[in-house]
């Protein structure tokens, strides 16, 4: 097998990267940091094979926007292939003038927007001086996550997801979930690689991929008993796909790909068949 995809193969795709720990990579003989080394070989993938990428994040040098970030002046450092979208309580949290130094810096390497609590790009001076704005309170924070996810689901080609918190979450549902929820709703393809575990393992098996790993259900927290949202997320989205006319995953791939997908955590293998994916509805595979 190559160790590469061809080099136009997601030329003019933008994917969406949703990535969270995984509290199962220990009883899959993983760890962090291996699970940081497969995400960003495949992050250097998918960029070299042409793709922009989007992510939902913060401004944290040691979270997966560094890794990402990384990635970018590595591969592509000319291209700004990047979409950073920061919900309002994230770019509000920041001094202001260290969120202008920041955006500057990052405009060289893409875009990042910041956005209002339901989602719209806004003018992060807007409405405040330098100082950094209180925190607000959960129901707030909940509500701007789904903002910004929502304004994400928006701007992507496919949504690609890998491991997720089940408990110990800030918003409304486990942000992969919610994620994912966001983009079919959209019409937007998820493929999901369930390898590493995590929601993104939930979401395959509620969703009848019978390759994605079966381990305990491990938690974030001491609680040994699954958080409510996660039942409900599971639940909304099992209906979802159950609505007339829906038959199975539309994210181009067939049954036993996407079964391929799931098991596997070769950042190629995810890689290729998320290029397959894309490229199928597209038309051009």
């Amino acid at each position: 097998m190559s160790s590469a995809l061809p080099a136009d193969a997601l030329k003019g795709t933008r994917i969406g990267v949703s990535v969270g720990t995984s509290a199962d990579l220990h009883a899959l003989g993983l760890d962090e940091a291996r699970f940081r080394t497969a995400l960003g070989e495949l992050v250097r993938l998918l960029l070299s094979a042409g793709a922009s990428l989007a992510y939902g994040g913060n401004l944290r040098q040691d979270g997966y926007t560094g890794l990402l970030l990384d990635q970018v002046r590595e591969v592509a450092p000319t291209a700004r292939p990047l979409l950073h979208c920061l919900a309002w309580y994230e770019h509000r949290a920041a001094p202001l003038s260290e969120l202008t130094a920041r955006r500057v810096e990052f405009a060289r390497h893409g875009e990042m927007v910041c956005l209002s609590v339901d989602g719209e790009p806004v003018d992060p001076a807007e409405g405040r001086g330098e100082e950094p704005v209180p925190e607000p309170d959960p129901a707030t924070k909940a509500r701007a996550l789904t903002g910004m996810r929502r304004h994400l689901a928006r701007r992507v080609d496919g949504q690609l997801l890998l491991g997720g918190k089940r408990d110990g979450f800030l918003g409304s549902l486990p942000g992969l979930l919610e994620e994912a929820l966001l983009a079919l709703e959209a019409g937007r393809p998820c493929y999901l690689a369930a390898g590493f575990g995590g929601v993104t393992a939930d979401l395959a098996r509620t969703l009848g991929v019978e390759a994605a790993p079966d381990v305990p259900r491990a938690t974030d927290s001491a609680s040994p008993d699954p958080d409510p949202r996660l039942v409900d997320g599971l639940r909304r989205l099992r209906a979802l796909m159950d609505e007339p006319g829906r038959a199975g995953l539309p994210n181009g791939l067939t049954t036993e790909e996407n079964r391929a997908l799931a098991g596997t955590r070769s950042p190629l293998e995810i890689a290729s068949l998320t290029a397959v994916g894309v490229e199928r509805l597209r038309g051009r595979v």
